[in-house]
């Protein structure tokens, strides 16, 4: 029954090899089961934690299902770092806004963007997009996937002269992570099926006899009511408590429009740079089913707020779970279930620590940049824009703002050298709207 409904022969996988996709997936992105509600439930917000943690659980676990069931992609969804920044940071501190105004925000601008895929935009937008920078865009979040990994690692810190350094090869956090990226690397020259996820599972045991310096262990595993289980919290307090009037206002136009145009280009960068690695696009490059994953994004993004979180997007991290050979919905069904389980198991969840999916992380980012052998470099109109887009992911932080710059370099060096011709007239707009969502960006 799985065979015909998620088609593995055709997809060249099988069913064992989708449950460790998933797996490797789930536990690449688990951190944002603590981190989204460390982010949206502070003081300042005034937030109920448990709610936004229950939230982001559910929201994870419904939409990557519905990615899975309906899309039958092999990616992964849950509420947007960055976008979670946004909603805390930008609209409720710096603004003033209520949060049950701010999940009105984040509710309208899902809407827009279902309005915009059912529209059939998407697929102008995708299939205006060069080769070329196609394949850029999934090697920028390749070197993404690895910078957030190598931060995690402690392996690259925060440095006020260089902004960027090395971080102390003593720290013990840094050490157990090298350990994780030798062991990992060498499964994967074994070619060892699971090797990404066993690497995980390794280097989080070791983990349990490192100290981490404060008096517990670097794996910390902390039991909860019923041992490794835990009863869910109360999801009450932030269930059905969006403002969406309030979010009508003139002033917060300028937010709806920024969380909408970062949503949606983060979304294609990820749908197009991850399915690049797969058999989801055909031959001129475009995603096969590519409407259906979008539709299941800002669903999500739109339930998420109903629930009580800030927007619902396609995780970089689903990438681990596609190099591990996930091909299908299947992985993502996985992945579900995993989200499902998380509000009894969130000892066990919690108990991963980010140095033990730094390693995977990396390596992914290593597989990923493959892709940049496929890029001509000797054509300077070509190289530059693809450069740009690459080096800008990891270091604006941003796979829309790789995005921008590339595709703003591309339209302007094509225009300025007599080139513009051959350029798709979607690109034209696009760059044009890239430069009004910096300037927007500069107000909000």
């Amino acid at each position: 029954m799985l065979e015909k409904f998620f088609g593995f022969k055709e997809n060249g996988t099988t069913l064992k090899t989708e449950i460790i996709a998933g797996l490797t997936t789930f536990v690449t992105m688990a951190y944002i089961i603590i981190v989204n509600p460390l982010t949206l439930a502070t003081p300042e917000t005034g937030m109920d934690f448990g709610a936004v943690m229950m939230a982001t659980c559910l929201s994870a676990a419904f939409t990557t299902l519905l990615m899975g069931l309906y899309a039958n992609y092999p990616f992964a969804l849950a509420p947007g770092m960055g976008l979670n920044a946004f909603f805390s940071y930008t609209l409720v501190m710096h603004m003033g806004v209520s949060w049950e105004t701010a999940l009105g925000v984040v509710f309208i601008s899902g809407l827009i963007a279902m309005l915009v895929a059912v529209s059939r935009i998407r697929e102008t937008v995708i299939k205006a997009i060069p080769m070329h920078l196609k394949t850029a865009i999934g090697a920028g979040i390749g070197l993404f996937i690895a910078f957030i990994g190598l931060q995690n690692a402690g392996i690259i810190v925060d440095n006020p002269a260089t902004l960027l350094g090395f971080g102390k090869i003593t720290d013990p956090h840094v050490l157990l992570a090298i350990f994780g990226l030798i062991v990992t690397g060498i499964l994967l020259v074994k070619k060892v099926t699971g090797s990404i996820i066993l690497g995980i599972l390794i280097t989080t045991v070791v983990g349990l006899f490192v100290p981490a310096g404060d008096g517990t262990m670097i794996t910390n595993f902390q039991p909860g009511a019923l041992g490794i289980f835990d009863l869910p919290p109360s999801i009450a307090p932030t269930l059905f408590k969006l403002d969406i009037l309030g979010a009508l206002k003139f002033s917060l136009f300028a937010a709806i429009f920024s969380l909408f145009f970062v949503d949606m280009f983060d979304t294609i960068g990820t749908l197009v740079g991850v399915a690049s690695k797969t058999n989801l696009m055909d031959e001129k490059g475009n995603l096969k089913r590519g409407n259906k994953a979008l539709y299941v994004d800002f669903i999500g993004t739109m339930m998420g707020a109903f629930l009580g979180t800030s927007n619902v997007t396609t995780y970089v991290e689903s990438a681990s779970g596609v190099n591990a050979g996930g091909r299908t919905g299947m992985t993502a069904v996985v992945v579900g279930i995993l989200f499902l389980l998380s509000t009894f198991l969130s000892p066990v969840v919690l108990a991963i620590p980010g140095v033990a999916t730094a390693p995977a992380l990396i390596l992914v980012g290593v597989m990923m940049a493959t892709g940049l052998k496929n890029i001509d470099w000797d054509d300077m109109l070509t190289a530059i824009p693809c450069f740009l887009t690459v080096i800008m992911m990891p270091l604006s932080y941003s796979i829309a703002t790789g995005l921008a710059v590339g595709f703003v370099t591309y339209v302007l060096l094509s225009f300025l050298t007599g080139r513009g011709k051959d350029v798709h007239w979607v690109m034209y707009i696009l760059s044009l709207l890239f430069v009004l969502y910096f300037i927007v960006q500069a107000t909000v």
